[in-house]
């Protein structure tokens, strides 16, 4: 069905979409180039939710050469009023005679119409072609908008033993500077960052991303084409940063509080979404955390509380739930063992970013993930989706993988 030009088309719409790696929260990633044979008369992508969509940069490129033209889009054009008008409609209007589409969209206001739309008006609409690349783009988009929610990387850095600090807690540095420049872009790719309370108690990490430490980095994957001279430092938007701590320890002095970008706290309870519900709630019950709850809002924090798991902690999936009704599609799990291994179990996790030092750490020091199982049949098997060197490091995307 594709030519080898619609291939070559479709991949330049691709590394356009790519573009958008950092900057579209909570819209997808999408590139549009428009051509006619060989010839191309218009090209875009998506920036910002807000601004232009792809389709309407390239059309503007393009001007009246669009008609009768091919228009090469990596997702299904939008059918529905939302900031900005619906796409499917100005590629009608521009008169192009085939839309070439990578993927359909989930979302349920396009979800096909967008398509549905274009024939309609009587467009030729060829579909499927690098759909794998075009999904991977935009794998927490579509989780979110087809499961309810975002797609969850676990970040965690290990010595070749498994192990992530001693015992004593020590463990910087594991992994060299080329990793913590890689984990960067992760952050600066994920609309929002989970930790625990124990990390903050711990360390009293930023969780910021720091563009200084990020532009000149190598692309995060190989389906992803995020080359450094497509970014500058005004690209950079903080991700929303997400404490789990259920009795509201978080220190008022922790730097979460006090660096560019937002704090969420989640503690446990009946869900409640504001931080005047939740102190008015605990005041009765609990007047301790309802204290430390006013006192931590005064100081600019974000509250939230969700139904506790049988650890008695926030429960993974509620709060991811509550991410995703935020409009929240890819987000950083960065936590300790203990986190790490709730959420595993919870199998919530979409993939393992797992940075492993070429270093002993030895058998008294810290595992992984705190998973405690028993037998074989209850281990946790992944593929892997890729592996590189970063710096003297490796580093392993995986997968889960499902059970058989």
């Amino acid at each position: 069905m594709f030519s080898a030009q619609d291939h070559q088309h479709m991949a330049a719409a691709m590394r356009l979409a790519g573009r958008g790696l950092f900057t579209t929260h909570p819209n997808p990633r999408v590139g549009c180039v428009i051509a006619r044979g060989d010839r191309v008369l218009g090209q875009g992508f998506h920036v910002r939710a807000g601004e232009p969509h792809a389709e309407v940069h390239a059309l503007r490129e393009a001007g009246e050469a669009a008609r009768g033209a091919t228009a090469y889009v990596t997702l299904e054009p939008c059918a529905h009023h939302g900031r900005t008008p619906p796409c499917a409609d100005a590629l009608v209007r521009a008169g192009v005679t085939r839309v070439v589409v990578a993927c359909l969209d989930a979302n349920p206001l396009v979800a096909g119409q967008g398509v549905a739309r274009l024939q309609a008006a009587g467009i030729t609409v060829d579909a499927g072609l690098l759909r794998d690349q075009a999904e991977a783009l935009n794998a927490g988009f579509l989780r979110r908008m087809r499961g309810g929610l975002p797609w969850l990387r676990a970040k965690v850095a290990s010595s070749l033993d498994g192990r992530t600090a001693m015992a004593s807690g020590e463990s910087q540095w594991i992994t060299g500077t080329e990793a913590r420049r890689d984990v960067q872009r992760w952050r600066a790719a994920s609309s929002a960052l989970i930790t625990g309370i124990g990390t903050i108690l711990a360390d009293d990490p930023g969780l910021i991303v720091r563009p200084g430490d990020w532009l000149d980095a190598r692309p995060l994957c190989p389906d992803r084409d995020d080359a450094p001279e497509s970014w500058s430092p005004a690209d950079v938007r903080q991700p929303l940063r997400v404490i789990l701590d259920t009795e509201l320890r978080l220190p008022l002095t922790a730097r979460v509080l006090h660096l560019p970008g937002d704090t969420l706290v989640v503690t446990c309870g009946e869900l409640l979404r504001s931080g005047d519900d939740l102190v008015a709630a605990l005041s009765g019950t609990d007047p301790v955390r309802a204290e430390r709850a006013r006192a931590l809002a005064a100081a600019g924090a974000q509250l939230l509380a969700v139904p506790a798991d049988a650890a008695g902690r926030p429960d993974p999936v509620a709060v991811l739930q509550e991410l995703a009704a935020r409009g929240h599609s890819e987000v950083l799990l960065e936590a300790g063992p203990t986190l790490v291994g709730a959420f595993l179990q919870a199998a919530v996790v979409d993939e393992v970013v797992l940075y492993q030092a070429p270093m002993l750490l030895g058998s008294e020091a810290r595992p992984l993930a705190s998973l405690p199982l028993q037998r074989m049949a209850e281990s946790l098997r992944f593929r892997v989706a890729d592996q590189r060197f970063v710096g003297s490091d490796v580093r392993w995307l995986l997968r889960p993988q499902p059970v058989e």
